[in-house]
């Protein structure tokens, strides 16, 4: 008999379904339906063992792709151990992507199949007649949207739940070598067509350990509402909940007005931030409540320092700090060692360097871009699927390149300046946007911020104007001027915005990113609702040129 390898996914669960077969690992709150969904690990076990008779009964071959279209359901997790255990491999993509990016992502990996939730279908629909390798649907009926198309609905789809039925089967174990992928994971495709980085299941199996590194006790309860097609979901928050028993909580997906009714309903002791969850959070009203929650701490990836400190009294919590991508590359800061802003140190295994575009080392205070590699010397790896001049690219020189722009201080604390291309620099000055986005959610006006760059209509090159997008409270009565009268107060002249873009929410990823290009596209769409200031402290509605 084979020995389980707790590294290995599948054998991860089978070993717990063994010693702790009744322990509620993985609970899903049920959000406006009230339906709470709960998974043992020998829930976990059988159910990945139906899956994965099913996948193999549709003649899915070792290395084949499937695509995993769904919000956060316990069926997401056990499509992962079903992959795990069979040598297939899944690709997560954000339930609301669609159209060109649908059809891009699932013929670029080459995906066999689909599992949709029933409020993906129409999308999956819409572009079938352009995808060549898709030979089957599988449909999650969750029945959470009025009118989704049934698996009945749709030519050569099923019900997930039909499989699910099935007899119980147990598949022997069929991964070939542990290196072999698990899973590719695209990314945002900011500055092109969107890539799959390959992640292998030794990886995954590495992820399990992030929270003990991070010095995270295996008694803590974590919860998120990222998607589980991100990256930071998987690894940051299931990954290590699957190896310690954690009892980790999800939600569908992040809602800001529920996040701590949740956290004290379940008594979570930390959760995880990302992009502009941080700012979304705090732009909340102040209730006389915010510090009654069982939150012993956060775990942050891009906490601005505008709101540090202020976020971590008035909801009486302390901020970890960590730093990573898909592609590779770490580092964290423990919560009350060193300065607040920075995202920390690189671990003892990982060397991380600020370089100019020479690749000589910056000096503290400079600019450059973050590249790694591990303490070893060894070259940075990066495999994009199908893609060997990216990979290549990625890892010139033998050092992972982050494409991230940031400094180090004089005592090697690592800080994040902004996404290469992408600072926004305003008559000489670097504009920080957590400062002016800290002094809009503060406003009672607001309920959400974003603040971008677009390139400054006096034409100066390298220069931008700064762009807040806002959701309001009551956008028939929103004051303009009342709020560029707050930013005079509150801000510098070069950090005040020079348009208030007035939207109906900030389009974000699946890891919560705000989505610069649909801002700018609508910036200038016939009724945008966009301000600028008029002289004598009032403001007009901006008209973009022809």
């Amino acid at each position: 008999m084979r020995a389980l390898n707790d590294m290995i996914l599948a054998d991860l669960i089978a070993a717990r379904a063994e010693s702790r077969p009744d322990l509620d690992v993985v609970t899903f709150e049920g959000g406006d339906s009230g339906r709470e969904e709960v998974r043992t690990y020998a829930d976990l076990w059988a159910n990945a063992n139906r899956l994965a008779a099913g996948l193999l009964a549709r003649g899915m071959n070792y290395g084949d792709r499937f695509a995993i279209l769904l919000r956060n359901h316990p069926e997401f997790i056990e499509l992962m151990i079903a992959a795990s255990l069979t040598g297939l491999v899944f690709v997560p993509i954000d339930p609301r992507t669609r159209g060109q990016k649908l059809a891009y992502t699932l013929n670029n990996s080459g995906c066999r199949g689909v599992v949709c939730g029933d409020y993906g279908v129409a999308q999956v629909s819409e572009v079938r007649d352009q995808l060549p390798s898709l030979e089957w649907i599988w449909v999650l009926e969750s029945g959470e949207e009025p009118g989704a198309l049934t698996a009945a609905e749709v030519s050569g789809a099923a019900s997930l739940a039909s499989v699910l039925a099935a007899p119980q089967t147990w598949v022997d174990m069929r991964l070939r070598n542990p290196d072999d992928p698990l899973q590719i994971i695209y990314t945002s495709g900011t500055t092109g067509d969107p890539k799959g980085v390959v992640c292998g299941n030794l990886r995954y199996g590495g992820a399990t350990l992030l929270t003990t590194m991070l010095g995270v006790s295996p008694d803590e309860r974590p919860y998120t509402g990222l998607s589980l097609t991100h990256g930071n979901a998987q690894m940051m928050t299931l990954a290590s909940a699957l190896r310690v028993g954690q009892r980790a909580v999800f939600s569908r997906r992040f809602t800001k007005s529920r996040l701590w009714d949740i956290t004290r309903k379940y008594d979570c002791t930390f959760f995880n931030l990302l992009g502009g969850m941080a700012t979304a959070i705090y732009s909340e009203p102040v209730k006389p409540n915010d510090a009654d929650n069982p939150v012993k701490f956060v775990l942050s990836a891009g906490m601005p320092a505008a709101i540090w400190e202020a976020f971590e009294k008035r909801f009486d919590v302390k901020v970890l700090e960590a730093y990573g991508a898909v592609e590779g590359g770490m580092a964290f800061k423990p919560i009350g060692v060193g300065p607040v802003g920075s995202f920390g140190k690189p671990p003892p295994n990982l060397e991380m360097r600020v370089v100019d575009e020479e690749g000589v080392d910056c000096p503290p205070g400079v600019q450059g871009e973050l590249i790694s590699r591990p303490i070893t010397g060894e070259k940075a790896q990066v495999t994009y699927f199908n893609n060997p001049k990216a990979s290549d690219l990625k890892t010139a020189g033998g050092w992972l390149r982050s494409g991230d722009i940031c400094h180090r201080d004089a005592g090697g604390w690592l800080f994040f300046d902004y996404r290469k291309g992408g600072g926004i620099r305003r008559n000489g000055d670097f504009i920080n946007p957590g400062f002016v986005e800290a002094a809009l959610a503060e406003l009672p006006q607001v309920t959400d911020v974003y603040v971008y760059g677009v390139p400054a209509a006096n034409g100066s090159p390298g220069e931008k104007d700064v762009v807040a997008a806002l959701v309001v409270v009551d956008r028939a009565n929103f004051d303009a001027a009342a709020v560029f009268a707050a930013c005079r107060r509150a801000l510098e002249a070069n950090f005040v915005p020079t348009y208030l873009q007035v939207v109906d929410e900030i389009p974000k990823t699946a890891s919560e990113k705000p989505q610069d290009r649909f801002l700018v596209e609508a910036l200038k769409a016939p009724g945008a609702e966009v301000w600028e200031e008029a002289p004598g402290g009032a403001a007009r509605i901006w008209k973009a040129p022809a």
